[in-house]
């Protein structure tokens, strides 16, 4: 079990825990009552601190190394699923994962960022961040739902599309614009879901839906903390502060208008209850399926646009 640093008084009660678990596996003393004693204490802590977590405690949440990324999600979602690779004209890119999925009887295209589960998978999927071909994948993806009439899942985690030469050798912003501008006209529902990281580009370019929704604890916006406290302070020392300032909670882009709801998680986070959270984001998805599907393609379409054509405030003298 990985502690974060504010997480620090519920580790303590984790290590009191496992000494009284280790007298009650001697069989010497019966310890039952103070083991539900420090487990309910180990609850209320957790509520406690979770209820005022700040920005950057959030960002760093949304990062956890436990936490559930997007292949878990589909192997708990689908019953079915069927991964199709590469994007037919330059390869298979491993920081977006895609294909076929069935959710309860109903067939959908499910897509999204995966950043791996250990340091060789990380190393193997970009750490989530994806090349033009990603991108262009998930476009592939998204047309096949469109032929056969599917709705269409995408599931966000990324610190930011790939800022390597070769990505923009390759067309990175090309591959990103064109997925905004095919997503805003889709005919089939698009749903996206924050899971972890909403960075910049990288999470926009499979992040233009119907429907937008972060969980309760993840972050989105144009910059990560670290990179504007390097631009704005030459370092990284004032990223919490950056953090504040970006208002890139899930609190702040709903009210903002930005986002469509948000999901809440377990207590203790995504990490702490992974099934749980599988199941919570399970009933969102069928939800919106349900819904969206009852509205025609037009009103649909033209309900998208207007919706992004509102964002943004600004003054005229």
């Amino acid at each position: 079990m990985v502690f974060l640093e504010f997480e620090e008084p519920i580790e303590k009660l984790y290590g009191q825990l496992e000494k009284i678990m280790d007298v009650a596996d001697q069989g010497e003393i019966d310890v039952q009552d103070k083991i539900s004693e420090i487990e309910s204490k180990i609850r209320n802590k957790r509520k406690e601190i979770y209820a005022g977590l700040n920005g950057w405690q959030k960002v760093q949440l949304s990062r956890h190394p436990e936490r559930p990324y997007t292949l878990y999600y589909i192997n708990q979602i689908c019953k079915s699923f069927t991964e199709i690779h590469g994007d037919r004209y330059f390869g298979d890119d491993k920081a977006i994962v895609g294909g076929l999925g069935k959710i309860d009887g109903q067939s959908v295209v499910i897509l999204g960022h995966q950043k791996g589960v250990n340091t060789k998978m990380r190393q193997y999927r970009n750490f989530g961040m994806a090349n033009p071909e990603g991108y262009r994948k998930a476009l592939r993806l998204m047309k096949l739902a469109e032929k056969f009439d599917l709705p269409v899942i995408c599931l966000i985690d990324t610190p930011g599309a790939f800022p390597g030469i070769e990505a923009e050798e390759r067309g990175q912003a090309e591959a990103i614009a064109r997925n905004l501008v095919e997503m805003a006209q889709l005919k089939v529902p698009i749903i996206c879901y924050i899971i972890g990281e909403g960075a910049s580009g990288g999470a926009i370019g499979i992040g233009l839906g119907d429907r937008v929704y972060m969980l309760e604890f993840t972050w989105y916006s144009v910059i990560s903390p670290e990179s504007c406290s390097s631009i704005l302070w030459r370092n990284w020392d004032h990223k919490a502060e950056a953090a504040e300032q970006l208002k890139l909670t899930s609190e702040d882009m709903l009210g903002f208008g930005l986002i469509d709801g948000v999901i809440s998680e377990p207590n203790g986070g995504a990490h702490s209850n992974p099934e749980k959270m599988a199941k919570l984001l399970k009933k969102q998805i069928k939800k919106d399926i349900a819904e969206l599907s009852e509205v025609t393609v037009k009103k649909r379409i033209d309900t998208r646009l207007k919706k992004y054509n509102s964002m943004g405030r600004f003054k005229t003298k």
